[in-house]
C-alpha cells in the first residue's frame, strides 16, 4: 500500500535530462517567442536598403518645427488690409448670418446698443473675445486691421467712427 501511496505523488519528470528539456519549453521558448514577435512588429518602422526614409529631405520633413513665427513690420501701411477685406476674411462667416448672436452686418437695432458703447468698448471686444467670439488680436490681422473692421462694421450698423489712427512710428525710425 505505501508503494501505491508513492506512485501517486510522482510527477512527469523523472529524470535530469526530462527536467532540462521542461526548464527549456517553460522558459526559453517563451522569450525567444517574444523577441521574434517583437522584432516582427517593429521590423516594418526601419528604414532598409533602398528606401528613402534617410534622405536628408524625407529627414528634414520628420524633424520639421510645427509652427513658425511670422514679423510684421507694423510701420507699413501700404500692407494695412481695409475695414470691408479684414470683415470679408474674418469677421463675415458669424456676422453675415448672425450666428451665436453676432449682430449682423447693416442691422442698425442689433448695432444700436454695441454703438452707444463707444468704438474703444468694441475694438476691446474685438481684441480680447466676447461671448461665442473668439479674441480676434494677435491673429492673422493687426490690431489696427482689426479696429478699421470694428469700424466697417458698426458704421454698417449706424454709428459715424472715423478710421482708426496708425501708431505714431517709433522716434528711431523717423530718423
Amino acid at each position: 500500500m505505501s508503494h501505491d501511496h508513492q506512485e501517486a505523488h510522482e510527477g512527469p519528470i523523472k529524470t535530469p535530462k526530462q527536467l532540462a528539456w521542461a526548464v527549456l519549453f517553460a522558459f526559453v521558448v517563451p522569450i525567444l517567442t517574444i523577441i521574434l514577435l517583437a522584432y516582427a512588429v517593429t521590423s516594418h518602422f526601419k528604414p532598409a536598403a533602398g528606401t528613402d526614409g534617410l534622405e536628408a529631405e524625407r529627414v528634414a520633413q520628420r524633424i520639421k518645427p510645427l509652427a513658425t513665427v511670422e514679423v510684421k513690420d507694423a510701420s507699413d501701411v501700404s500692407a494695412l488690409k481695409t475695414g470691408e477685406q479684414v470683415y470679408q476674411a474674418q469677421c463675415a462667416a458669424c456676422h453675415n448670418s448672425g450666428a451665436a448672436g453676432a449682430p449682423k452686418l447693416g442691422d442698425a437695432g442689433a448695432w444700436g446698443p454695441r454703438v452707444k458703447t463707444g468704438y474703444d468698448a468694441l475694438l476691446t471686444s474685438a481684441l480680447k473675445g466676447k461671448g461665442a467670439m473668439g479674441a480676434q488680436g494677435g491673429g492673422d490681422f493687426s490690431d489696427v486691421e482689426i479696429g478699421r473692421a470694428v469700424v466697417y462694421m458698426a458704421n454698417q450698423g449706424g454709428a459715424k467712427f472715423d478710421e482708426p489712427k496708425l501708431p505714431a512710428a517709433p522716434a528711431s525710425a523717423a530718423q
